[in-house]
């Protein structure tokens, strides 16, 4: 076969590029960046086959960090080309060469070359061709390697590389609501594997096949029942908890703050305090620019209900929220799910540059594109809470190639390994040890309509991963040892528990909070409900006087009839605050990143002030529609008294929420409670039956009407200027709101899967 082919040589005589035509395809080089390449059309045999082109360029100073070479694109009209310019050594001094062709296939082939010249023509035709493709060809991979150059740019510390090793991890759950206390369903089986810096392990099955549960195991989350999982051959310790992050399949943020917001306020809060504040907030521009989210930096980030921002910027956002510190460790739950097969490979991408900045990267996957597949690293096939495979992701096809199962049609390699995860082998190849087992005359036959079930498949996929791979992999795990710069790092450096002081993380917290929830407070629904009922209650109630019973029997009826509204209303808004705000708590103090107590101060205090807003537009519309007393005095103690009353109820209401957690439990209960409150209040009964009189002792309706008979009519006599109803209605606002944060601190803060 005589083929022509063309060696160029480089301004700098440093790069050379070796190219040759296939069936008339024309491959467009990259933008010329420092280095200089010439290409050529070269016309051949059109009956050469087509392939995988590879070029060696001696620039080595621009090599990737992680695997050494240095990727560009290229594109045909019959099919796209990956040139890899650091495979092929091309040499001036050099007539002979080597041409390494890959098909698509995975075959490799050599062939020998001869030296010759580009002529001018030639290149003259490849310039054009540059010239028209200029603005559409692109160089991905070149993109990424800058990418991972400018991660190690914003690390605001060196990293610490850590090697992850897990070898026979087993976890059992046990089941609830068997009659045998002691059923337990077992989740992983001796599940072996590592992962080093640099490296992206995928973790990847069906549902239900144990990934989430592996990938908490691994971070320390959950503790494993047996088996062996160490970092840097140490086992996990708390010190190793700020080198981890976590980013959770369901993206817990607030939906109504900007992504500038969200990031900045996670650095001041996470950052430590040898940082200032401008260099915290630095520090968060600099992942909003490397996540490429300059764009909507100023976009609220929206939830279900609210518009924002994609999903695929969401998921950055939270994956941002965990790089800030510069984790050792990134483990990721199903970052992919529900996003498009373009902005998954942007994400994947993304973690490839991470993990190229000397990160260890762990992730799980339902069912990558083929494109993912084939960038991850390492992979893990789990099946039923068993390993399937486990080694190198491009090594997976060849395996399952090896033991017989290989796909009979075209298909995604991701789906065919999910396909076996799960037992279906329909249109792949049967293994024939696992053919020959069921044949007419051996003990496990079955009739040809039955056919192979689920279980023998997998059973068989378990046992060859046992006999082939399991052992050496094992082995590789045993005699892996430390790289050489983690030698020195066999103790943890001690890391701050917390990068704010109290009252760092109380300002922090109380700042956020009135931004997050002053929408809430100040919706125009919220506005005009009060307003229409103040409007109501003047008209009704319109130039009321006590100039007989009966006016003051109706103004009466007023006066409960603010104590009891102004007792629901702060109620039922406070019961939502902490099951609402679960999962954020949850997902905020796993790391450690404020205090509870600074939390709940400033949770308490922001909702204090947005409460006091609207009931003193209320009491001013009412007051003098109605036409209460008049007097400056009056009408102070008026609103002092309504104010106590919110806050009470704001009070009981938080508590509530903290002992349930659970919105429908909660204001069911809370539903009762001021039902029971309202008729002990002293308008309906006046007279209660001793065994059940102290109810309304605790009735915070009960001491505000009191207290409203007494500013108005001076009534009461006895105790004339309200002291107990104003030391009771104190008890109450202190005491609910003590009960609120040991609920709180008592509950068991954990998150759901």
């Amino acid at each position: 076969m005589e083929q022509e082919l063309v060696l160029s040589k480089s301004f700098d005589k440093n790069e050379a590029v070796i190219m040759q035509n296939i069936d008339e395809d024309e491959i467009f080089p990259p933008e010329k960046t420092s280095s200089v390449f010439c290409t050529s059309k070269i016309e051949g045999n059109k009956k050469t086959k087509k392939g995988l082109i590879k070029m060696r360029s001696l620039d080595f100073a621009k090599e990737s960090p992680i695997h050494g070479t240095s990727l560009r694109h290229a594109r045909s009209f019959s099919s796209h080309f990956l040139i890899n310019i650091d495979e092929i050594m091309s040499d001036d001094d050099n007539e002979k060469g080597v041409l390494i062709s890959q098909t698509a296939s995975g075959k490799m082939g050599i062939f020998p070359y001869d030296q010759s010249s580009i002529t001018s023509q030639s290149i003259s035709d490849d310039m054009t061709l540059e010239n028209t493709r200029k603005k559409k060809t692109s160089c991905p991979m070149e993109q990424e390697d800058e990418d991972s150059c400018s991660w190690r740019r914003i690390q605001i510390e060196p990293t610490l590389r850590i090697r992850l090793k897990f070898q026979d991890v087993k976890y059992t759950v046990a089941l609830k609501g068997e009659k045998h206390s002691d059923a337990e369903k077992c989740i992983l089986q001796g599940v072996s594997g590592s992962a080093c810096p640099g490296e992206v392990l995928a973790l990847m099955g069906p549902s239900g096949g144990g990934k989430t549960t592996l990938l908490k195991l691994l971070s320390g989350k959950v503790k494993n029942d047996s088996g062996m999982i160490t970092y840097n051959d140490q086992p996990y310790n708390k010190s190793l908890k700020q080198r981890i992050g976590f980013v959770l399949q369901d993206d817990v943020v607030f939906p109504h703050l900007t992504v500038k917001e969200t990031l900045t306020y996670a650095a001041l809060l996470r950052l430590p305090n040898t940082l200032s504040k401008e260099q915290k907030k630095e520090r968060a521009i600099s992942v909003i620019n490397e996540l490429g989210l300059e764009r909507c930096q100023d976009t609220i980030i929206g939830g279900a209900f609210v518009r924002g921002i994609s999903g695929g910027e969401r998921k950055r956002v939270c994956i941002g929220n965990e790089i800030l510190l510069n984790p050792s460790l990134l483990f990721l739950d199903e970052p992919t799910s529900g996003l498009d097969s373009t902005t998954a490979l942007r994400i994947v991408q993304m973690l490839h540059n991470i993990a190229r900045a000397g990160k260890t990267v762990v992730t799980t996957l339902h069912q990558p594109s083929s494109r993912l597949f084939s960038t991850f690293d390492k992979l893990i096939l789990l099946g039923q809470g068993c390993s399937l495979y486990s080694g190198k992701a491009s090594e997976a096809m060849l395996y399952f190639s090896s033991i017989g199962c290989s796909p009979l049609i075209a298909m995604n390699p991701a789906e065919f390994l999910i396909d076996l995860a799960n037992g279906n082998i329909k249109d792949k190849s049967i293994p024939s040890d696992l053919e020959n087992k069921y044949l007419p005359g051996n003990h496990h036959f079955k009739s040809k309509n039955e056919g192979l079930s689920s279980a023998d498949v997998h059973e068989y996929f378990v046992g060859a991963y046992e006999s082939r791979v399991a052992n050496k992999e094992k082995t590789k795990l045993l005699n892996h040892r430390l790289i050489e710069e983690d030698s020195e790092v066999q103790s943890w450096p001690k890391l701050r528990d917390s990068g704010a002081t109290w009252n760092q993380q109380f300002s922090i917290l109380f700042t956020r909070g009135i931004k997050e929830r002053s929408h809430e407070y100040f919706s125009s629904l919220r506005i005009i409900q009060v307003l229409a009922t103040a409007i109501i209650v003047g008209l009704l109630w319109w130039h009321s006087d006590t100039s007989s019973p009966k006016m003051v029997a109706d103004q009466e009826g007023l006066l409960f009839f603010i104590s009891v509204f102004w007792a629901f209303f702060p109620l039922f808004a406070a019961i939502f605050t902490f099951p609402q705000e679960r999962a954020m708590l949850v997902k905020e103090r796993s790391v450690n990143m404020y205090k509870l107590s600074a939390y709940f101060v400033a949770r308490i205090t922001t909702d204090l002030l947005l409460d006091l807003v609207l009931p003193v537009i209320f009491l001013v519309i009412v007051y003098f529609m109605v036409g209460l007393k008049l007097t400056f005095p009056a009408f102070s103690l008026t609103l002092v008294t309504v104010l106590l009353s919110i806050i009470a109820a704001q009070g009981l209401g938080l508590a509530i929420g903290a002992a349930f957690m659970d919105v429908k439990k909660a204001t069911t209960f809370a539903s009762v409670t001021l039902m029971t409150f309202m008729l002990s209040g002293g308008f309906f009964v006046q007279e209660v039956p001793r065994f059940i009189s102290w109810v309304r002792y605790i009735s915070i309706n009960y001491h505000t009407y009191r207290l409203l008979l007494k500013i108005q009519y001076n009534s009461l006599g006895s105790s004339k200027y309200g002291g107990v109803e104003v030391g009771a209605m104190l008890v109450m606002i202190i005491g609910y709101r003590l009960l609120a944060y040991f609920l709180l601190k008592k509950m068991k803060l954990r998150t759901t899967t």
